[in-house]
C-alpha cells in the first residue's frame, strides 16, 4: 500500500512537472511572438490614441515661457502674437481642427473635445489688458485640471499691440485657483463670461479672424479650420485620418465638409441620419441660409442629403469653385493661407477660398461628415465703425482678386 502510494505521488509530481514545463515553454513563445510583432502593434495603437500627456508642471512651465518671451508683432505691427501657450505633439500626417475665439468664447471648447478625438489647435484674442490677464489664468486653470487639453490641444494668444500678457501669480487666478475639475473651470468660465459675436467685441479694436486663423493652422499639414461656435459630425477626424492614410492622390483637393445651422444648440446631431431627421422638420437648414445663400450654395445641399448611406468617409462629388463660396474644407500641401489684411467681418474666408481656387485646387464634398453651428445665423446689424470695415473689406476683394493675377500668372483660373 505505502509503495502504490509512493508511485502514485511520483506520478502527480511529474505530471505538475511536465505541465509547469508545458506553461513556460507557452510562455516563451508568446514572448518570441510578442516581439515579433509588438511594434507593429504599437505602432498600430498609438496611430489613433497618442501616447500619456505630459505632466501639468511641464505644461505650466511652457505657459510661462512663451508668455515670458513677451511675444512678436505681426507682420501690420497692430497686435502682439504669443504662441504656444500650450503644445501638444501631433503626428505631422495628422488632420488637427484649427479655430479662433475671443476669450468669452472659449466655453465652446467643451464641445469640441468631446466631438473632435483628434489635435486642436486654438488661438484665442483678449482685446483689452484685462481680457489677456483672464486668458492667461484660463489657460492656466485649464492645463492643470483637464488632461485632454494638455494631451491634444495647442493654445495660442494675440492681443493689440499695445499690452503684454503677463505671467500668472499664484494669487492672481482669484476664484480660478479653487477649482479642482474640468468641468469646473468651464462652469465658472460660462458665469464669468459674455459670450456672443468674435467681432462684436464692444471696443475699437478690430478682431484679427484672418490672423488667428493663420496662428491655428501654422505648421500643420491637414487642418480643418472652422469657427469655434461649430461641431464637427460624431467620428470626423477618425473617418479623415483612415481616408487620407489609405491614398495619398489628394494633394490639391480641397475635401468639403458640408455646413449646416441648427436653430436649438441644445440637440446637435451625431450623424447623418440624426441630422437628416431635423433637417426634414427645419431644425436645421443650410449654413448662413438667412444671411448669405451664394456664400454656401454651391456646396449642392440637396444632392448631398440625398446620397446613399454609407459607413465610409470619401469624397461624394466634384464641385467648381464660385464667388462667393466660402466652404469648410481639409486640405493638404502647399495651402495659400489667409490673407490678415482682412478684418473683423466680410469677405475674409472668400478671399481665401477664391485663391485656393485660382493656386489649382479641386473641391470635391464629402459624403457623411458635416458640421453645424449652435444657432441661425441673422442678418448682423453693424454700428458706423463696423459697418465701415466692413465696406473697406468688399473693396479690398476687388483689389485682392486683381493682385492673383499677379501672383499666379500661369493659372488659367480667375475669381
Amino acid at each position: 500500500m505505502q509503495m502504490s502510494y509512493a508511485i502514485r505521488c511520483a506520478f502527480y509530481q511529474l505530471l505538475l512537472a511536465a505541465l509547469m514545463l508545458v506553461a513556460m515553454l507557452q510562455l516563451l513563445y508568446l514572448s518570441l511572438l510578442s516581439g515579433m510583432h509588438g511594434q507593429e502593434e504599437q505602432d498600430q495603437y498609438f496611430e489613433f490614441f497618442p501616447p500619456s500627456p505630459r505632466s501639468v508642471d511641464q505644461v505650466k512651465a511652457q505657459l510661462r515661457t512663451a508668455l515670458a518671451s513677451g511675444g512678436v508683432l505681426d507682420a501690420s505691427g497692430d497686435y502682439r502674437v504669443y504662441r504656444g501657450l500650450l503644445k501638444t505633439t501631433m503626428d505631422p500626417n495628422d488632420v488637427i481642427l484649427a479655430t479662433h475665439a475671443s476669450v468669452d468664447n472659449l466655453l465652446h471648447l467643451s464641445g469640441l473635445l468631446e466631438r473632435w478625438e483628434g489635435p486642436l489647435s486654438v488661438s484665442v484674442f483678449a482685446a483689452t489688458k484685462e481680457e489677456a490677464q483672464l486668458a492667461t489664468v484660463l489657460t492656466y486653470a485649464l492645463s492643470s485640471h483637464c488632461p485632454d487639453m494638455r494631451a491634444r490641444v495647442a493654445m495660442h494668444l494675440v492681443c493689440p499691440s499695445r499690452y503684454e500678457a503677463a505671467v500668472p501669480d499664484p494669487r492672481e487666478p482669484g476664484e480660478f485657483a479653487l477649482l479642482r475639475s474640468c468641468q469646473e473651470v468651464f462652469d465658472k468660465l460660462a458665469r464669468v463670461a459674455q459670450p456672443g459675436i468674435n467681432y462684436a467685441l464692444g471696443t475699437n479694436v478690430s478682431y484679427p479672424n484672418n490672423l488667428l486663423r493663420n496662428l491655428a493652422r501654422e505648421g500643420a499639414n491637414y487642418a480643418l479650420v472652422i469657427d469655434v461656435d461649430m461641431v464637427p459630425s460624431e467620428g470626423l477626424w477618425r473617418g479623415l485620418r483612415e481616408m487620407l492614410d489609405q491614398s495619398k492622390q489628394w494633394a490639391g483637393t480641397a475635401l468639403v465638409v458640408p455646413a449646416f445651422e441648427i436653430r436649438r444648440a441644445r440637440r446637435m446631431p451625431a450623424n447623418k441620419n440624426e441630422l437628416l431627421q431635423l433637417y426634414q422638420v427645419g431644425e436645421v437648414r443650410p449654413f448662413y441660409y438667412g444671411l448669405c445663400t451664394p456664400c454656401q450654395a454651391p456646396t449642392n445641399y440637396s444632392r448631398w442629403v440625398n446620397l446613399p448611406e454609407e459607413t465610409l468617409l470619401r469624397p461624394a462629388y466634384v464641385v467648381p469653385w464660385q464667388d462667393p463660396w466660402e466652404p469648410f474644407y481639409v486640405a493638404g500641401g502647399k495651402v495659400p493661407t489667409f490673407d490678415e489684411r482682412f478684418r473683423q467681418y466680410g469677405f475674409n474666408r472668400i478671399s481665401q477660398a477664391c485663391e485656393l481656387h485660382v493656386a489649382g485646387f479641386d473641391f470635391e464634398v464629402l459624403n457623411e461628415g458635416f458640421l453645424v453651428h449652435k444657432g441661425f445665423k441673422e442678418a448682423l446689424k453693424f454700428h458706423p465703425q463696423k459697418e465701415a470695415e466692413n465696406q473697406h473689406n468688399k473693396i479690398l476683394y476687388r483689389q485682392f482678386k486683381q493682385e492673383l493675377k499677379a501672383k499666379y500668372p500661369d493659372s488659367s483660373r480667375h475669381c
